[in-house]
């Protein structure tokens, strides 16, 4: 069983993608964050979906962490009406610092440095590192060439099957925090 969730890291692209569906979608999970008295964790700025994310949380009374990159803040990125702003040297201290901060994690669509936060938290999970549960908000079916690959480690014995259940993935916000609230952490051994 997994800890109550009081907060959630959410990592999500500084663009907005190629479809209003991913700002509806960024828009819908930081209400529903905000709805059940969650806080949102995030990378502290204003651009893209991090920023509709954070306006969203914040415009239904819900609370926000910003831990923003000293480089990203010297560039003028930071979300200027935050609940809460902290600043980290670097991407590995702020992700260091996000993790501490979240009870569970959601990735939104984003790029490549989404994909990474993401990736070492299920890597993370799944070493045992913690036991966090993490989701994949698959607006547009935008994780299903992601988890076509992770099937593709399953059946080359890269990983075992048991592990493509170490994640949520799911659509809507509300579906994707119901689930997250009751994950059970997968315990299979890593190791075929």
């Amino acid at each position: 069983m997994t800890a109550p969730i009081r907060a959630i890291a959410v990592f999500s692209g500084s663009n907005f993608g190629g479809h209003e569906a991913y700002a509806a979608g960024a828009k819908a999970l930081g209400s529903a964050l905000a709805q059940r008295g969650i806080t949102v964790v995030y990378g502290g700025t204003n651009k893209g979906l991090m920023g509709v994310l954070a306006d969203a949380a914040l415009a239904a009374g819900g609370r926000v962490h910003g831990v923003i990159t000293e480089r990203l803040l010297a560039k003028g990125h930071a979300h200027p009406g935050l609940t809460i702003s902290e600043t980290a040297a670097d991407m590995r201290m702020r992700k260091k610092r996000m993790a501490e901060l979240a009870d569970a994690f959601i990735a939104l669509p984003g790029g490549i440095g989404t994909l990474e936060e993401f990736m070492e938290i299920w890597t993370l999970n799944q070493l045992g590192d913690f036991a966090k549960p993490a989701g994949l908000l698959d607006i547009r079916s935008f994780y299903q060439p992601l988890m076509g690959m992770i099937d593709h480690m399953i059946a080359e014995k890269f990983l075992p099957a048991a592990h493509r259940d170490g994640v949520v993935v799911e659509a809507d916000p509300v579906a994707m925090i119901d689930k997250l609230v009751r994950f059970e952490p997968v315990t299979v051994a890593k190791w075929l």
